[in-house]
């Protein structure tokens, strides 16, 4: 592993506010405690342009301010975030941006790339939350499992589609001009 760069950190910084600013971009369905919200955008885009290392600090910044209590995460903070019922979309954050980051340092920015991303971006940045999530959701109201999958997944999936293919875009056009290499200070091995 190289060194933290300096480009790096501030990029991991940027990518926390950023992450934070679409968390307030939601919107409440009337069945369920969970919004549609793009605060799942954050690790899918923080990851793919930022590489695993730095997506994870980006999404471990924006967390780890938030469970300190500041309103960040959708004007919500502090322990009511962490342990209310959609907490367990929000902790798992960090390793999904990891993940996603970890597949995309090894991608080449071509176009099977983009259905590459947005394969890893859905599978890492939405799919994966939903256990965690979806559980603690089941377990803070005290819903069975098929109730819950109804109120924090199912009419989710298409919304997390779309963001992944927006991510998967967005990423592509930026490592022509950008690579992740550039952030991170070190050569990866695209082959992906």
């Amino acid at each position: 592993m190289g060194k933290w760069t300096i480009r790096g950190l501030v990029f991991s910084a940027l990518f926390a506010a950023i992450t934070m600013a679409f968390s307030f971009l939601k919107f409440k369905l009337p069945f369920t405690a969970v919004p549609i919200s793009f605060i799942n955008f954050g690790p899918m885009i923080a990851g793919s342009i930022l590489g695993a290392r730095y997506g994870f600090l980006a999404l471990l910044l924006a967390v780890g301010v938030a469970a300190a209590g500041l309103p960040v995460i959708g004007g919500s903070g502090g322990v009511s975030l962490m342990l209310g019922p959609t907490g367990g979309f929000v902790w798992v954050q960090p390793i999904a941006a990891l993940l996603i980051g970890f597949f995309a340092e090894r991608m080449r920015a071509d176009r099977p790339s983009f259905w590459k991303l947005t394969a890893v971006n859905f599978l890492f940045g939405s799919l994966f939350l939903y256990p965690t999530g979806v559980g603690w959701l089941a377990h803070k109201l005290n819903l069975p499992l098929a109730k819950a999958l109804v109120a924090g997944m199912w009419p989710f999936l298409p919304g997390d589609f779309l963001k992944a293919l927006i991510c998967a875009a967005v990423t592509v056009a930026v490592w022509r001009v950008y690579p992740i290499e550039q952030i991170t200070g070190q050569n990866t091995n695209r082959s992906v």
